[in-house]
């Protein structure tokens, strides 16, 4: 055995996908914004590991998915076979780790530990991960297992998840209005309604390709996509003149490259929202760089930008003022209560980022169109 990986306080939590027992794909990336617990527990067989579940599952007042979340990690096939543990709603998910992605990732088996050889050692431990999805603490199980309480214990006098640095957070984002003139807002939006628009899906990786992915559950937003040359060519200039030297500032980073020409609604009437996610995560969307969202109208209630790795603040821009971010960042929208909201939402990146959306290419899926994407070079 090679060893194992040492994670420490204040090192980033490896991100991954590993089966549950409701999604077979579960991107840990979108768990950011509350505290979270992982118990590595190995089996529920043992006595230990069911001592350390039960004890968790008697904080329900602390795991709501508001301010904690527990992730149980099994590497035993039986644990799922004999419904030994199980999910329960809010706050506590199982991930029936048998091929060993997270617990090798975290450390908790030996690095070249192999699925299928036969029993692994494992090393029994608790990770405390903060709303930024950085390691706050690693517990060991101890032979008196008073771990058990110390992690509860820890974790119950963590302050409040918008001020866990001891200080109100501010996401890393970039307000800016004045982007788009109030008539050139109003011109997109009768655009919008001319055409009426059609339902907006989301991009997933699955079996080895790209594909948009429509559930309402988690994204209910209707676009209409601009083909007006004259149109796109106006957006293109006022978000040079006025977006990118911003970014070069703010970021040193250079924009020459800009996809998605349209204007998305997000309707009361459809109980339209976003949930949390990331802009970048596959492999047809890898090279986005920084994501606009600027607004065409501020005649709703609802709809706001929050980054929930940054605290409870969401955000709304004024009509033709954008929020612009890397599209690393978890974020989210709320759901729009009253009225709609009219976006602009494009996404920025530069040459190299291109190379890399070209080289990407094979893997979107033939049944969705390359996203348009023209040079925005001055």
């Amino acid at each position: 055995m090679k060893g194992y990986v040492n994670i420490l306080a204040g090192d980033p939590a490896p991100w991954f996908y590993q089966r549950t027992s409701t999604n077979p794909r579960y991107s840990f990336n979108t768990a950011g914004g509350r505290y979270i617990v992982l118990c590595f527990f190995g089996s529920a067989a043992h006595e230990h590991s069911r001592e350390a579940i039960l004890a968790a599952f008697s904080k329900s007042h602390l795991f709501d998915d508001d301010r904690a979340s527990f992730f149980g990690v099994s590497v035993d096939l039986m644990d799922e076979k004999e419904k030994r543990v199980a999910d329960r709603y809010p706050g506590y998910r199982f991930f029936w780790d048998s091929d060993g992605t997270v617990s090798r990732a975290y450390g908790s088996i030996p690095i070249d530990a192999k699925s299928g050889s036969g029993p692994v050692p494992v090393r029994q431990q608790w990770m405390v991960l903060d709303p930024t999805m950085r390691v706050l603490k690693v517990i060991p199980f101890a032979m008196d297992r008073s771990d058990i309480n110390d992690v509860l214990s820890y974790v119950e006098g963590l302050p409040p998840v918008g001020c866990f640095t001891g200080m109100e957070m501010q996401a890393p984002i970039i307000i800016l209005p004045n982007v788009f003139e109030p008539e050139f807002c109003q011109k997109l939006i009768d655009l919008y309604e001319k055409d009426g628009g059609s339902e907006s899906g989301f991009m997933r990786d699955v079996g080895g390709k790209t594909v948009e992915i429509q559930d309402h559950n988690h994204k209910r937003r209707k676009d209409y996509t601009i083909d007006d040359p004259q149109i796109i060519t106006q957006a293109q200039d006022l978000i040079k003149r006025r977006i990118r030297p911003e970014i070069e500032k703010v970021h040193q980073f250079t924009v020459t490259r800009m996809e998605r020409y349209l204007v998305g609604c997000y309707a009361a009437e459809d109980e339209a929202h976003f949930h949390a996610h990331r802009d970048n995560t596959t492999k047809a969307t890898a090279h986005r760089r920084f994501a606009v969202s600027i607004n065409l109208n501020n005649d709703f209630d609802g709809g706001e930008v929050s980054f929930p790795e940054y605290g409870n603040r969401s955000y709304k821009a004024p009509v033709g003022g954008a929020v612009i971010f890397s599209c690393s960042l978890l974020h989210a929208v709320s759901k729009v209560t009253r009225g709609r909201r009219y976006a602009f939402l494009p996404f920025l990146y530069d040459d190299a980022a291109a190379k890399t959306r070209e080289a990407n290419a094979s893997f979107l899926s033939d049944n969705d169109a390359v996203a348009d994407q023209r040079a925005v070079k001055a």
